[in-house]
């Protein structure tokens, strides 16, 4: 299964092109689950310490939506909006929190794959900057992250929305990287089907 976090609290471009990198994953036949942070309560990490205790997080909240997904998982899609030059406070939340899942089990997140998705108002408003912060994460956590490739797609896929619903859809680029990452993303998935990848 995959799951694809959504990292906007607007229904607009971010959420748009992630359910189109889903609906492409479905359509290779791959089980897909969408989690966005719209309209969830997520708390920022408090650095507490508790889930290290007690192996799970202290605070009860819509996380606990997403950390049953994420446990299910084989492959993620984290797709973030950039603000302020990089990704949203929204899903830094979301990362951040998955520190309880890590020091419930070390192994949590190990042999998973990871994409990165990033839209961006401007032609360059800090995509690269957001999909690196998604891929450090990965790398942290022990998930593999998968790129497009070079020659558009080096980290990932990102788009220049103009700051629109219609300005992504128009996205001619941003499409063709989509697609260019999704179907690497499938193929290592696919290729890494029940073998061990350390």
């Amino acid at each position: 299964m995959i799951v694809g976090i959504c990292g906007s609290p607007r229904r607009q471009a971010t959420e748009y092109v992630l359910k189109e990198a889903l609906n492409m994953l479905e359509k290779m036949g791959f089980k897909t689950e969408f989690f966005t942070v719209r309209g969830k309560s997520i708390e920022f990490c408090r650095h507490c310490d508790y889930c290290i205790r007690n192996k799970k997080c202290a605070i009860k909240d819509d996380m606990y939506g997403l950390y049953p997904l994420l446990k299910d998982s084989k492959g993620i899609i984290i797709a973030t909006p950039v603000y302020s030059g990089g990704m949203s406070a929204q899903i830094k939340a979301v990362m951040d929190r998955c520190r309880a899942l890590s020091s419930a089990d070390r192994g949590f997140f190990r042999r998973k794959v990871g994409m990165a998705v990033a839209v961006g108002g401007d032609r360059i408003g800090g995509q690269e900057l957001a999909l690196q912060q998604i891929i450090t994460f990965y790398i942290l956590n022990g998930i593999i992250p998968i790129s497009g490739g070079f020659f558009g797609a080096n980290l990932g896929a990102t788009f220049w929305s103009k700051d629109t619903l219609e300005g992504v859809k128009k996205d001619e680029e941003g499409f063709r990287n989509l697609r260019k990452t999704t179907r690497k993303f499938a193929k290592f998935l696919k290729e890494t089907r029940g073998k061990r990848v350390d």
